[in-house]
């Protein structure tokens, strides 16, 4: 089975494998988990923060920063496609009691007039603006500019708001912008990056951050249920995704651009070339979509349509380069049969 749906269907690599059976445990609610130690000093180290907190999840990372930087009542700033917003099932306001104030993300990054235009004033009216969300990469497949993130880092910085990246694709980012993760993370106060995306582990991502902050996020991650145990046998699958796999990522945005150079070739298919940043690749058709998808199923070939013309193909450790030409393959196939009824 080839599956092009996300790259979060990625299975841990033998490497992984082989060193959770071999790594070393602890309970990581006592902090005393030597391998989940490692991980999150690793993370720091190489995102250049003071600390980090292993979760199970992004949502939760990402839900988490929230609660450590915001008080009750606080708006907070991020983009109409955000996946905080559009995502998470609404977690802000539940968890953190916050509102959502909208910007324009229409190049992947938020708008910089519109987020100084969104920031409250002193007004006993206005709730205050408690934080400013970006997303790098984007989940459209856009990543915006370093100069962009620069301009809203120094935006939050000059009204002393705390800036937090959702940093999923942190790391295909810094590929796409031939830029180390590190200067990407040093625009927030804190970012979120996964683990169990392009990377390859299992479960898992990171919060990094201040001491402070990542204290606080502690405490957090225990009353949302997030205290784990022996966990360091997830964590050793993290410490190869963060040594080694983020070292791959270029050949997975390489697969994703040899095969959006074909797949535009084929009759009734454009490509979304404005979203071909990173490892995604996004297509529109004139083709019948739910045709198409149980089409490549029968032939194991899984697909993601988030919209009824727009399909998108995840490329990632899992689709080997000679699995290319088998999905053009039946692609093609799939057209000339509709073309001759």
């Amino acid at each position: 089975m080839i599956d092009l749906r996300s790259d979060t269907v990625t299975k841990p690599t033998q490497a992984m494998l082989k060193a959770m059976m071999q790594a070393e445990l602890g309970d990581d609610v006592y902090e005393d988990d030597p391998t989940v130690k490692q991980l999150e000093d690793t993370a720091a180290k190489i995102l250049n923060k003071d600390a980090a907190l292993f979760v199970p999840s992004g949502t939760m990372g990402n839900q988490i920063a929230i609660m450590a930087h915001t008080k009750r009542g606080d708006e907070i700033i991020l983009g109409q496609h955000a996946h905080i917003k559009t995502y998470e099932v609404g977690g802000a306001a539940v968890l953190s009691g916050v509102n959502f104030h909208v910007v324009d993300d229409h190049t992947g990054m938020l708008d910089v007039e519109s987020l100084k235009a969104g920031i409250r004033g002193d007004d006993i009216h206005f709730p205050d603006t408690g934080l400013i969300l970006s997303e790098v990469a984007h989940g459209s497949g856009k990543i915006g500019s370093l100069k962009q993130l620069k301009a809203i880092g120094e935006v939050a910085k000059n009204h002393d708001i705390p800036h937090h990246i959702d940093g999923a694709r942190l790391f295909n980012a810094a590929v796409a912008l031939n830029t180390e993760a590190s200067t990407l993370s040093a625009q927030a106060d804190s970012v979120m990056v996964c683990l169990s995306k392009g990377l390859a582990s299992p479960v898992g991502s990171l919060l990094v951050g201040e001491k402070a902050f990542i204290k606080k996020a502690r405490k957090y991650r225990k009353m949302l249920g997030g205290g784990m145990r022996q966990v360091g046998v997830l964590a050793a699958a993290g410490l190869i995704s963060l040594n080694e796999m983020r070292h791959r990522l270029s050949h997975d945005h390489a697969k994703a651009q040899t095969f959006a150079n074909a797949i535009k070739k084929v009759e009734g298919f454009a490509v979304k070339e404005a979203q071909l940043n990173i490892n995604m690749v996004f297509v529109t058709t004139t083709h019948d979509v739910a045709d198409l998808t149980a089409y490549l199923a029968q032939h194991g070939i899984l697909i993601g349509a988030p919209k009824k013309d727009l399909i998108r193909f995840a490329f990632h450790h899992d689709v080997l380069d000679e699995d290319l030409e088998k999905i053009m393959r039946h692609i093609k196939t799939f057209v000339s049969l509709k073309s001759a009824k």
